[in-house]
């Protein structure tokens, strides 16, 4: 549970949020009390701008969110003890090569798919990242030997495992263009554009499910997006606000929208 002086701080988190939150707190007590470094398993966006919420509420700043290479999305988050100094390569993160032929199109669901379905834990995963031929999958040590003994297909793809160095590996977003017009930037007529569902799901689906902007959840409907957020709802993918343009004759607004691929 989070200490007292935190539950109003932190009134609009959820009860998911408290217990990470709690999590959060649990883990700075222990590196202070045993003066040792403690790290978190691998977390999303919206759970790394939680923990840094929290310890900056908590005053405690010794800390590093790094997931393997410089721009990662998902992070393990690394406490250290004051005299120390953050350090990336103590971090528990091994990054793996996946090699396969040119000519097989593997995606960023095909080897997620192919990772859980030997229970691995999504949590154990960081960012994968997937080329021609070949794609690299930064994961936790304790998953490393799973990996190399039980993965040798994507899908029905073979595929080569190696453990690789991160240092030089180039990192390309790629993203899907979306353009229309939306007669006005909430929530619900952004995200509507977006996924490509009517306003009406749009609107049941952020007051049910929530939709994360800019890692930070909301339920309603009615908040006005701006240009530059990041937005999402889980199962229907991650979009960025990129554009808003001039209104139509009509009074709508013309937007483009990049979704995460």
């Amino acid at each position: 549970m989070l200490p007292q002086k935190l539950l109003m701080h932190f009134s609009h988190f959820s009860d998911e949020d408290n217990v990470f939150a709690a999590k959060i707190c649990d883990m700075v007590e222990f590196c202070k009390s045993k003066h040792s470094a403690r790290y978190s398993f691998f977390l999303n966006e919206r759970q790394c701008a939680i923990a840094e919420d929290v310890l900056e509420a908590l005053g405690f700043f010794n800390y590093l969110l790094f997931g393997g290479f410089e721009s990662a999305s998902r992070k393990v988050l690394g406490i250290f003890p004051e005299y120390c100094e953050p350090d990336k390569d103590s971090f528990p993160i091994t990054a793996v090569k996946f090699s396969y032929r040119k000519i097989d199109k593997l995606s960023h669901r095909d080897f997620l798919g192919a990772i859980m379905s030997k229970q691995i834990k999504r949590e154990t995963v960081g960012d994968i990242i997937v080329g021609e031929g070949e794609a690299v999958a930064f994961i936790y040590n304790t998953v490393k030997d799973i990996f190399f003994n039980e993965i040798s297909k994507i899908g029905s793809v073979g595929v080569k495992l190696s453990e690789i160095s991160a240092e030089n590996i180039e990192v390309k977003q790629n993203f899907l263009e979306i353009s229309g017009t939306v007669s006005s930037l909430r929530a619900d007529c952004v995200f509507s554009l977006a996924a490509k569902v009517s306003r009406n799901q749009a609107v049941l689906l952020i007051k049910s499910a929530g939709m994360d902007v800019n890692y930070k959840k909301i339920f309603s409907p009615s908040e006005t997006l701006n240009c530059g957020d990041v937005f999402g709802i889980i199962g229907y993918g991650k979009f960025k606000l990129e554009e808003v343009g001039n209104e139509t004759r009509k009074g709508r607004i013309h937007i483009k929208i990049n979704k995460y691929i």
